[in-house]
């Protein structure tokens, strides 16, 4: 084998015999079909958890891909195509489109671990080095360091992985003159993948944003609030594959219209990753008046959450949801001590998820500010929760006092009537 640095120099001997070709543009030598005579740009995209499922993985393998496809559509016309646990999204030929719109979109569709955008050449060592030579170059002027990593997923190619790795190393080095190789902290890390129909040259890989594809999990009705908690809660459910409808409870005029658009423009930000998100709302006024006018204050939030939890599971019931998700966090408020939390799952008819449970409020805030949620959740208008909050509410309620406050009131009429002021907003 031709040494890693030797092999630069020959290439930079010989640079009108091996010149790289421009993407789109046809390579001049024969015997190959004009496809493969080419180098495009693609997107690559690997598999997450998917490629632990046994029998069943190429259903979850459709609901990534058609999902992958969905989100490219706004981008321009793209072919998806799929094989040995990576999808590739190619720009169709002639048409123009949204490379760099469609690779930020990439990042993040839950199931994928890895996206990158890639060039792909036909198997072969001297088309494989020529792409290097020309498309990584303004992927690295602003490093110092590099390395590459070699894949051969074809064993029918003549390089092992080491081999490829190193004849692509040279290659680089001679192109970019101000790179060292650095193979334990490199600032760039290039990958060389022979894959089943095409090779793929890229200098790194973004992380994506994991988990399973949206829909293979089920379906959730998400209580969201105007908090930090709230959508932080759906994301995390839909990053497992839930796919969530939002529920919103107002108490319109304690609570007022820019309190509403508040939780839509939450529900707008998390619909960037989670796919479309339709807002339902549900006026809570009546059922908070019945409970100041007939309950012991002590009682107002525990009593108030049953009621959303009843209506909640109505409402599921409606769409078809196997589950309820809260942004609860056990001893951040009275209603979530672990009492509280007993009382209000009483009510309910099916899973209450809750995945902050354990959370500490920092790591809360951080992924709200990842999501991009964080900025909106606090902007200062009041939710209903704060309407008629009790001095002093029960943290270790007795459900047998809570159940007699509750008799106070007609819970069977409150919550027909609340239902019948359910609103749809589409965002």
């Amino acid at each position: 084998m031709v040494s890693l640095l030797t092999r630069g120099r020959l290439f930079q001997k010989r640079p009108q015999e091996r010149a790289a070709p421009r993407i789109g543009a046809p390579e001049k030598t024969g015997g190959k079909p004009e496809e493969e005579k080419r180098m495009k740009e693609v997107i690559l995209c690997k598999y997450g958890e998917v490629v632990l499922k046994g029998l069943n993985k190429s259903w979850f393998e459709g609901l990534l891909l058609r999902e992958l496809r969905r989100r490219m559509e706004k981008f321009g016309e793209f072919e998806v195509t799929a094989a040995q646990s990576a999808a590739v999204c190619t720009p169709v030929e002639g048409v123009s489109v949204d490379l760099d719109g469609a690779y930020e979109e990439a990042k993040k569709i839950f199931g994928f671990s890895g996206v990158s955008r890639a060039a792909a050449v036909e198997k072969d060592v001297d088309a494989i080095t020529s792409c290097a030579a020309e498309y990584l170059p303004r992927f690295l002027r602003d490093k110092k360091t590099f390395k590459v990593e070699g894949k051969r997923s074809d064993k029918r190619f003549p390089l092992n992985s080491m081999q490829l790795a190193a004849e692509v190393g040279g290659v680089i080095l001679s192109a970019c003159p101000w790179l060292r190789v650095d193979v334990r902290e490199p600032e760039a890390v290039v990958r060389v993948e022979v894959r089943e129909r095409h090779a793929f040259v890229n200098a790194g890989q973004e992380k994506g944003a994991g988990g399973m594809p949206v829909g293979s999990n089920g379906r959730a009705l998400l209580l969201l609030s105007g908090g930090i908690d709230s959508p932080v809660a759906g994301y995390m459910m839909a990053r497992r594959g839930v796919r969530i409808y939002p529920l919103h409870f107002e108490s319109f005029p304690y609570t007022s219209e820019r309190a509403r658009e508040k939780v839509l423009e939450l529900a707008r930000i998390m619909s960037d990753r989670t796919g479309q998100l339709n807002v339902r709302v549900v006026s809570l006024t009546r059922i908070q008046e019945e409970l100041r006018d007939n309950c012991e204050e002590a009682y107002f939030t525990l009593l108030l959450r049953r009621f959303m939890v009843r209506i909640a599971c109505a409402v599921a019931d409606r769409l078809d949801c196997q589950g309820l998700i809260t942004g609860e966090n056990i001893g951040q408020v009275a209603s979530q001590t672990m009492a509280a939390l007993g009382v209000t799952n009483s009510v309910a008819d099916r899973p209450i998820f809750r995945p902050l449970i354990a959370y500490d409020k920092n790591d809360i805030v951080a992924v709200a500010r990842e999501i991009g949620t964080f900025e909106t959740s606090i902007l200062p208008y009041e939710d209903c929760c704060t309407v008629f909050t009790p001095r002093h509410p029960k943290t270790r309620p007795d459900p047998v006092k809570v159940e007699e406050q509750e008799r106070r009131v007609d819970v069977d009429a409150l919550c027909r009537e609340a239902l019948g002021s359910l609103t749809e907003y589409k965002v």
